[in-house]
């Protein structure tokens, strides 16, 4: 089940690397259904914002018409960074599943540990390694082609 969800985001990065973006995607869900759905956006709509976490969640807040996923989980291919972390733990995502390490800004453990940090109003439970090597090299091959 966790890598029909992790497809999914991968199928959303596909969109951004179409847009010439760094693919990320992502996805959140509920119950078993997709109720929010992103990828990133920031060259397409000159937003620093219009990362794939931060779009998917719009979303899936829209779809229930409520701030709070607590009872939701995100599937996103690369570790979000600490604005995307701060969102998580805004909306009170109860579970991320995480495709690849972010070395650069990673926030769920890697350089910062946003979702780790217990002294915040909401933690989430994080689980890496979600189709790693699909996540990586989707990313490894957009640098390559700009080198």
């Amino acid at each position: 089940m966790f890598n029909k969800f992790m497809q999914e985001a991968l199928n959303e990065a596909e969109k951004s690397l179409h847009l010439s973006e760094v693919p990320v995607g992502a996805v959140v869900v509920k119950d078993g259904i997709i109720i929010g759905r992103g990828h990133n956006l920031k060259e397409t709509s000159n937003d620093g914002t219009m990362h794939a976490e931060i779009i998917a969640i719009k979303n899936a807040c829209r779809n229930l018409n409520n701030w709070r996923l607590s009872d939701c989980d995100l599937f996103v291919t690369l570790e979000p960074c600490p604005m995307c972390a701060g969102a998580i733990i805004e909306t009170r995502i109860r579970r991320v599943y995480i495709g690849a390490e972010n070395a650069n800004s990673g926030a769920a453990g890697t350089v910062y540990d946003i979702l780790g940090k217990r002294s915040l109003n909401s933690t989430s439970d994080i689980y890496f390694g979600i189709m790693e090597e699909e996540c990586k090299n989707l990313l490894k091959n957009f640098f390559e082609k700009l080198r």
